[in-house]
């Protein structure tokens, strides 16, 4: 009888753990790496990462749109401290699982927890579409560099002329990839200090930088057909204007050459 009264209480014991562990072990804990949609071969979850970081890992094809997601890199708070995109290594028009690869940059001054999340594209923008996959890990403290980016100001240039515009200084993760990461903060737009002093952008949201390239002096950019969309002569000229002084600031860089999804023809136009 006794050892039947104590097995209960073993047994009650256990039964407290198990629904106590439940209750209180974060909900992320056990969605390290087992995603159905999202596999994340590197990097691990719970390594240190520093800045910039490769990431790499397999997606089932729904999770892509236009061959690509957002990433980003949140501190254990969820402030975002970085933000970018993974392509696919293969064809994404499938259920089936896609390869995936890109590179992030975050920055944060002071070590500590954070995470890596994966975000499934989500054009519609509808909130019951949303899913995102998110993976514990440490962050180190990054060093970080000062660009200059463009905008127009309606302060400084109360008649608008379009084409002239005017830099902010921007400081980001330090990175061999200084230009893309230059026209990547150009396209955060202005910050909420920056629009109470003035400045602007014409470059509609959504817009992406597909691949850069500098050869003899020469950027080549290549931008998606978002980055051209809407807008009139004024708007288009003050976009060419933007994206051309964040480039020229480079030494390595004499010219521009605009392109879109390839095309060097009839671009930014009204």
């Amino acid at each position: 009888m006794k050892k039947e009264f104590w097995l209960l209480i073993i047994l009650g014991l256990i039964m407290i753990i198990l629904l106590g562990a439940l209750v209180f072990i974060p909900k992320d804990f056990f969605n390290k790496n087992n995603d159905s949609d999202v596999k994340v071969f590197s990097p691990k979850a719970g390594q240190e990462i520093g800045s910039p970081l490769i990431v790499e890992g397999q997606a089932r094809g729904t999770y892509f749109f236009e061959a690509s997601f957002p990433i980003k890199i949140t501190d254990e708070f969820g402030n975002v401290l970085g933000s970018s995109y993974v392509q696919a290594q293969s064809d994404w028009m499938t259920e089936s699982f896609v390869p995936f690869r890109g590179e992030i940059t975050y920055k944060s001054s002071k070590a500590g927890k954070g995470y890596l999340v994966l975000q499934k594209d989500n054009p519609s923008g509808l909130p019951q579409y949303d899913k995102e996959f998110k993976m514990p890990v440490v962050l180190k403290v990054t060093e970080t560099t000062t660009v200059k980016v463009y905008f127009n100001n309606s302060n400084l240039d109360p008649e608008i002329s379009c084409n002239k515009v005017f830099p902010v200084e921007r400081e980001i993760p330090k990175t061999g990839a200084v230009a893309t990461a230059a026209i990547d903060e150009l396209f955060l737009g202005a910050t909420e200090q920056e629009k109470s002093q003035g400045y602007f952008s014409a470059i509609p949201a959504g817009s992406k930088l597909n691949s850069i390239s500098i050869n003899n002096g020469v950027a080549s950019v290549d931008f998606n057909e978002i980055t051209e969309s809407g807008g009139g002569s004024c708007s288009m000229a003050a976009r060419v204007a933007q994206i051309t002084q964040t480039l020229l600031q480079f030494p390595t860089v004499e010219s521009v050459k605009l392109l879109v999804n390839g095309r060097t023809e009839d671009i930014f136009q009204p």
